[in-house]
């Protein structure tokens, strides 16, 4: 069987908010449909662009801002880089204006609201998040393309071979939970080494260290902005920024302006149950406020449960003593680990699995990360993975009026509490004797992702979407 290979840097990818499956991967379509117009043709040349949005992308694309982001990527801003504070702006100016400037180099014209289409009743087979680009020559010529954005900001281009995804040589690899261990039980490595020697395969020790690092300085830039902006997020349902006052609640009057001052301020402030749990809610709703509000955030593995990874690693920052480099580095490595075998072995998609795909996966990630963290083996974090996922399966994606905010938000906080509960059980058990393994949990989340009503797969069909209703033209 052929090893699918996927890096760290495909799990946790810094983008904006709100959704990896609805903002970034259509945003890196447009930039992938883009490059194939500036590599066969001439931008100049370009008379008209339109864009075409199916079904769950076309459903919730309004509340996921997935029009704002392929008009961006059309526009040839990456998610990466851009100032998200010229977002707003920028999308007043072309819809008041009608008009694009194509890769930010020939102007076309554009009219946001009949060139970007909605096609609510219509799915492309492959998957639920199909989006067509359709670009029309001065010459009469025109072309188009099919993506699909998978999750997790992943994209395939229709027709596309998808063989690449094996051509690296990895010393180690890995489709399922007990390749995993096959090779950690053969070398001896834990699993954060295992990874680390397989990510040589792509770059250096050194390459892989400094960007892991740079992942940590997003995950904690967008954290501590979150505690500390208040107001309420854009979209319609007056959703209330909490993390901002449940900041001030347990930090006090005073005010800390660097990240490293606020972390030893909260290291040092108790270390009772209720006041670690309140933190632990505080960093989860801090990253998913901002995602929420279009802010800077990492796929982990997706937007929507960006909060669950680095709520977890604060929690061991300050309060297990894991502000250290090298303990952040292999966290990292270790969760990407267990997420990339979810993906392998099931999905990361919540239009395809509903959340357990999401805060499911992002818990399981976590956990097993803070038990290696904590001296735990390879088996105990398998088994955190396996019970945090466990008490995920059969959750739902049913965001109301199709916005990443509720209950998106708050399951973040869920999703972090059930993997350090999964981490403490594991690390007081012996995995030996466990009835459930990873690899079928895994496989038993993929056969209820199947069995899944597509009404509670993030298209705002079911569940809390209809029963709290919000027309999707008041967000």
């Amino acid at each position: 069987m052929p090893h699918e290979c996927i890096s760290v840097f495909d799990m946790f990818k810094i983008g904006v908010g709100p959704s990896s499956s609805h903002t970034l991967g259509p945003w890196r379509a447009a930039l992938r449909f883009l490059q194939t117009i500036e590599n066969n043709y001439s931008l100049t040349d370009v008379l008209d662009v339109q864009v075409l949005l199916y079904g769950s992308l076309a459903k919730t694309g309004k509340g996921h801002g997935t029009d704002i982001a392929v008009i961006l990527g059309l526009c040839g801003d990456d998610p990466v880089t851009v100032d998200v504070n010229s977002i707003t702006p920028k999308m007043q100016q072309i819809a008041t204006e009608k008009k694009m400037m194509l890769a930010n180099k020939a102007e076309i014209g554009f009219d946001p609201l009949t060139d970007v289409a909605f096609l609510f009743t219509e799915t492309l087979p492959f998957h639920p998040n199909g989006v067509t680009f359709l670009a029309q020559f001065k010459n009469g010529e025109s072309i188009s393309e099919t993506y699909y954005s998978i999750g997790g900001g992943f994209v395939v281009k229709e027709g596309e071979n998808n063989d690449s995804k094996t051509n690296v040589d990895l010393p180690f690899p890995i489709n399922t939970a007990d390749d995993l261990l096959h090779w950690c039980i053969k070398t001896g490595l834990a699993i954060y080494e295992v990874v680390m020697e397989n990510e040589h395969a792509w770059r250096s020790e050194t390459s892989t260290k400094e960007g892991l690092l740079q992942i940590w300085q997003t995950m904690r830039e967008c954290m501590y902005r979150g505690c500390h902006h208040k107001g309420e997020l854009p979209g319609g349902l007056h959703v209330h920024r909490r993390a901002f006052d449940l900041n001030k609640k347990l930090i006090g009057n005073q005010t800390y302006n660097d990240y490293e001052s606020w972390v030893i301020a909260i290291k040092n402030g108790g270390n009772s149950f209720h006041y670690i749990l309140d933190w632990v809610s505080c960093f989860a709703l801090a990253v998913n406020e901002e995602n929420a509000a279009f802010g800077r955030v990492v796929t982990a593995p997706t937007n929507g449960a960006a909060g669950v990874i680095p709520a977890v690693l604060q929690y061991f920052i300050a309060f297990c003593d894991g502000y250290d480099n090298d303990k952040i580095i292999r966290f990292l490595l270790t969760a990407s680990e267990i997420g990339s075998i979810f993906k392998k072995g099931a999905t990361i998609s919540a239009a395809m699995g509903g959340c357990q795909a999401e805060i499911g996966v992002s818990s399981a990630m976590a956990a097993a990360a803070l038990t290696e963290s904590m001296g735990g083996t390879q088996k105990q974090a398998m088994m955190a993975a396996e019970i945090a996922m466990e008490h995920h399966l059969g959750l739902t994606c049913d965001p109301i009026g199709g916005l990443v905010q509720v209950p998106c938000i708050e399951r973040n906080t869920m999703g972090a509490i059930k993997a350090i509960t999964a981490s403490q059980l594991a690390l007081q058990s012996t995995p030996d004797y466990a009835k459930v393994s990873l690899d079928k949990v895994i496989k038993t989340m993929w056969d209820t992702a199947l069995d899944m009503n597509s009404k509670y797969k993030e298209t705002a069909d079911g569940g809390l979407a209809v029963n709290i209703p919000i027309s999707l033209s008041e967000c």
